[in-house]
């Protein structure tokens, strides 16, 4: 079973006219926006916060490499610190954890 095409999330759509043509223009925010994070989360950095918030709502490595505008190598180094200072192991431990803080 194909897993299904990722939707960006925030897309919004506008129609503007262009030399007599009405054409569409789709975007979405670069970044999600700020996210309620449990205490324990204060170590992590600005950008680590940001990927965390993306992960949490169920983005893969890359759609928050998409999400961020950089590179999925980055994205990963950056996932890898945020499991080495919360001390978990998996995206499902990072859920709990900041399921447990609220």
């Amino acid at each position: 079973m194909e897993r299904p095409p990722a939707r960006p999330m925030g897309l919004t759509a506008d129609v503007v006219e262009v030399g007599g043509e009405s054409l569409v223009v789709l975007s979405w925010p670069l970044a999600a926006p700020p996210r309620e994070l449990p205490e324990a989360f204060g170590v992590l950095s600005d950008a680590e916060r940001a990927v965390v918030g993306l992960v949490l709502d169920g983005c893969s490595n890359a759609e928050v490499a998409t999400a961020r505008q950089t590179s999925l190598g980055t994205v990963r180094k950056q996932i890898e610190s945020v499991y080495r200072k919360l001390g978990v192991g998996s995206r499902g431990e990072l859920a709990a954890l900041a399921a447990r803080g609220r």
